[in-house]
């Protein structure tokens, strides 16, 4: 388990640290109750039952996905594509945090806990997609390091354009050749 710190958003200021743990079968209800409330979601025409049945395909293919839960709650998660392609790169396929939690650090946590699940594999970096209009989630990834290195009109949606971005883990092999 690991943990990251945020503020609690019903106690604005209070330091609380955020447990973040993989995701299981018990987590599903909270899995989908979180993509059936979010705008993101919905915006790239994903319902909750079927990004979480996706969701568990991708996990019994070795994907990571992490998330903070409280009680019944899936607060937030990360949802992490482990990869040898180009030259061991992760990708993170999302991040998703509560309407009502955003600003309180769980985002920060889960991300957190997806960079050390990515190095861990072995990943050199990691990439996110943004969608280009999305400056909230764009200015977050850049204060946690990450490095825009361009866009992609209509690459997930023919109707949305997304941003690129990279963060290194730690340095390749001189030869970038994986071991």
């Amino acid at each position: 388990m690991t943990t990251g710190a945020g503020h609690d958003a019903a106690e604005p200021g209070r330091r609380q640290p955020w447990a973040v743990a993989a995701a299981s079968h018990e987590h599903r209800p909270g899995m989908a109750a979180l993509f059936a409330a979010s705008p993101l979601v919905r915006r790239y025409g994903g319902e909750g039952p079927a990004l979480v049945t996706a969701l568990e395909a991708g996990l019994a293919a070795g994907d990571v996905v992490l998330l903070c839960p409280k009680g019944d709650r899936v607060l937030g998660l990360a949802w992490l594509i482990l990869t040898r392609a180009l030259g061991h790169v992760a990708y993170l396929r999302l991040l998703l945090v509560a309407e009502d939690q955003q600003g309180s650090g769980i985002g920060s946590a889960v991300l957190a806990a997806a960079e050390g699940a990515a190095a861990r594999s072995g990943a050199h970096a990691l990439v996110v997609l943004a969608t280009t209009d999305n400056s909230g989630a764009r200015r977050f990834y850049e204060r946690a390091g990450y490095r825009h290195v361009g866009d992609l009109p209509g690459w997930a949606r023919p109707h949305l354009d997304e941003a690129l971005y990279e963060k290194r883990l730690y340095r390749p092999p001189a030869d970038g050749m994986d071991e």
